[in-house]
């Protein structure tokens, strides 16, 4: 069976009385070489135990298995269990999880699942759980790598530098904690049914976090407001989140202090200048 053939998939899908879940975000693959650049591009070899998350009904997860020692695949639709059983029979090394990506302890999930082994995590996300789910995935801090195929936009987003439209709050968490590169984008058509957008292959390496940091908490909650109100200066939109905590004065000296233009906003901070700036808030400048 073609894990990736327009009419094998129809014939599956109806042999099992499945129907595709809005709610749920399901696309499923029919163009071969995404699943296999994918699971190429993950990590995925000798050695290696991968979590996947929402296999679908499986073309990645036959991928990875070819290549990885043990995947374990997070499925939330039950309705895709009996379906996953057929399509994976012949892989004993692939076993789905039954459960929500949110709600699982990813680190607790990897240890059990996969000892001895070099940890990756890989996904075809979902784009309504895309944020929260990569949250997770990153805050796991189990993994070597993290590749996820989200949308183009969101991936763009993540890897946009300071001073861009697509710089905000989200970018400064996943350069925070790893590295990320874009891999390659997956255009609608290879998708049923064809969502509107265009996906994007990421791949996130984790890191040590930045040595200018020494309360990520605090500079998170910086980092958080200065993004909160986008169109107005880093001043205002500082003061409009954190007025409860520090005085529009104390802000514009702190901001000063880092050598930054009093009308400068949060857009065209870096992660050592908004470190900078926690720090100056946190000492009273």
């Amino acid at each position: 069976m073609d894990l990736c053939n327009l009419n094998d998939i129809k014939a599956l899908l109806a042999r099992h009385g499945f129907r595709f879940s809005k709610s749920m975000g399901q696309n499923f693959l029919i163009e071969a070489w995404v699943p296999q650049d994918i699971a190429q591009a993950s990590g995925a070899g000798p050695g290696v135990g991968v979590v996947e998350v929402g296999p679908g009904i499986g073309p990645l997860t036959r991928q990875l298995a070819l290549r990885a020692d043990k995947v374990v695949s997070i499925e939330l639709d039950r309705s895709l269990l009996p379906i996953l059983a057929e399509t994976l029979a012949d892989h004993p090394n692939a076993e789905i999880y039954p459960g929500d990506v949110l709600k699982v302890d990813l680190a607790a999930l990897a240890e059990e699942k996969l000892p001895g082994l070099r940890r990756v995590a890989c996904a075809n996300l979902p784009y309504n759980i895309t944020t929260p789910a990569i949250t997770a995935l990153i805050e796991a801090g189990c993994f070597e790598s993290i590749t996820v195929m989200i949308q183009r936009e969101v991936a763009r987003r993540i890897c946009a530098a300071p001073g861009t439209g697509d710089y905000g709050a989200f970018s400064v968490f996943c350069q925070y904690h790893t590295q990320p590169e874009l891999l390659f984008d997956v255009g609608p058509e290879c998708f049923i049914p064809a969502p509107k957008v265009t996906s994007s292959v990421l791949r996130m390496v984790p890191k040590a976090p930045p040595a200018e940091v020494d309360d990520p908490e605090h500079f998170f909650l910086v980092v958080r407001a200065a993004f909160a109100q986008r169109r107005k200066t880093l001043v205002n939109s500082l003061a409009g989140s954190l007025g409860g905590r520090y005085d529009k004065g104390q802000i514009a000296a702190a901001i000063a202090a880092c050598g930054l233009n009093a009308d400068v906003r949060g857009e065209r901070l870096s992660i050592p200048q908004f470190a900078a700036l926690s720090k100056a808030l946190r000492a009273g400048i």
